[in-house]
């Protein structure tokens, strides 16, 4: 939000003359949320009805021919003589039938809103436009603009000539903002071009006067460049397509009589349910800090929990009984599982140990014929 104590006044040469105070609206709370929710509504209410003729589809003579032919029970064309008849009619599935529910005049084309919303999001876009930040983040060129918001003097509702029109914005710096725009102009894109919407534009600055006066037809014949009073201001022009920031230029007359149309003797301006928003630096804050328990420590090492399914220890520790009863049972699968091992062991051994036993012992008596042969 814009929050500088007084604004500087140019003349329509671009010279500084004044300063004039910065009207409460331009501190309002910026909500995009609430601009953009009003702004979709408000463009719903410009819309005209449409529909499609409801004899569209139905403009023969048709009827089904019931079942036992083998065919669907559509309507059919009647007659002969010709491909059309004994077609399908009527529905929305057939060549040359009607659309799957026809749309309706009586469609709820309009939008109510809420007064104190739309006040709200006008305030928010008055406050946006104060920001340069948000003016050029929404595409306006006012790099040679000397302030924004932009005051003239209030000569300028009495400019009626547009060469008059040009030679005020190229002084302030703001005709580039109008370039732009006569730059952007291209024929549009889709059938919108065939129903009196050819060409699209960009937006460029907004000329705010007091009184209805002159200026208005000086400033209309710059393309992008749009007017509005001060008495009627539009969120469809300061916050087009939804998107706040638009380059305002203002009246010295307009810009005082923003202190009329909103504070103590006009409408409310919304407050900001925080002065503050910054949280951490509220947090932090020594006054914050010094009424706030002391952070606490983790004062115990927490084990993870085990199954008692999978471990004993933790069996042990519900049901003592239960574990050694599971311990003496591995114990003893344990000892089978060993006995077993050995048992397999001394069986895979079998005769051919035996054999090779019987063999080294015969051999160790030596050979037969080492006395000679001795027959007695």
């Amino acid at each position: 939000m814009s929050a500088r104590p007084v604004l500087s006044v140019f003349s329509l040469e671009g010279e500084k003359t004044t300063t004039t105070p910065l009207p409460t609206v331009f501190t309002s709370p910026i909500r995009p949320d609430i601009v953009q929710f009003v702004h979709t509504n408000m463009s719903k209410n410009k819309r005209q009805a449409y529909a499609v003729s409801t004899t569209a589809g139905k403009q023969v003579s048709a009827s089904s021919w019931g079942t036992g032919r083998a065919v669907a029970r559509i309507p059919r064309v009647g007659g002969g003589g010709t491909s059309r008849s004994g077609q399908g009619a009527f529905g929305n599935m057939c060549r040359g039938g009607r659309m799957f529910a026809p749309t309706k005049v009586w469609r709820k084309w309009h939008r109510k809103i809420n007064t104190t919303q739309k006040r709200y999001a006008v305030t928010s876009a008055l406050a946006a436009s104060a920001v340069p930040a948000l003016v050029m983040a929404r595409g306006h060129r006012v790099e040679e603009v000397p302030e924004i918001p932009l005051v003239l003097d209030s000569e300028l509702e009495n400019t009626n000539l547009t060469s008059r029109a040009v030679d005020i914005l190229s002084a302030v710096g703001a005709y580039p903002d109008v370039e732009r725009a006569v730059d952007s102009k291209q024929i549009r894109a889709g059938k919108g071009k065939l129903r009196n919407r050819r060409y699209t534009l960009r937006r460029g600055p907004l000329i705010i006067y007091a009184d209805n006066s002159a200026c208005e037809k000086a400033f209309r014949n710059l393309p992008g460049v749009e007017t509005c009073s001060v008495h009627s201001l539009n969120l469809l022009q300061l916050a087009p397509g939804g998107h706040m920031g638009r380059f305002c230029i203002w009246s010295q007359s307009a810009m005082d009589a923003l202190n009329t149309i909103y504070g103590a003797d006009g409408k409310n301006i919304p407050q900001s349910s925080m002065v503050n928003a910054d949280l951490a630096r509220i947090i932090n804050s020594d006054e914050v800090q010094s009424v706030l328990n002391p952070a606490k420590r983790n004062g115990g090492r927490h084990l993870r929990k085990k199954n008692p399914i999978k471990s004993v220890k933790a069996l042990e520790m519900l049901d003592p009984y239960a574990a050694a009863a599971r311990k003496a049972e591995t114990r003893a699968m344990q000892a089978r599982a060993g006995k077993k091992a050995a048992l397999i062991n001394k069986k895979r051994q079998g005769p051919k140990g035996q054999g090779k036993e019987y063999y080294a012992k015969v051999s160790a008596q030596g050979s037969v014929c080492e006395n000679g042969f001795d027959l007695d």
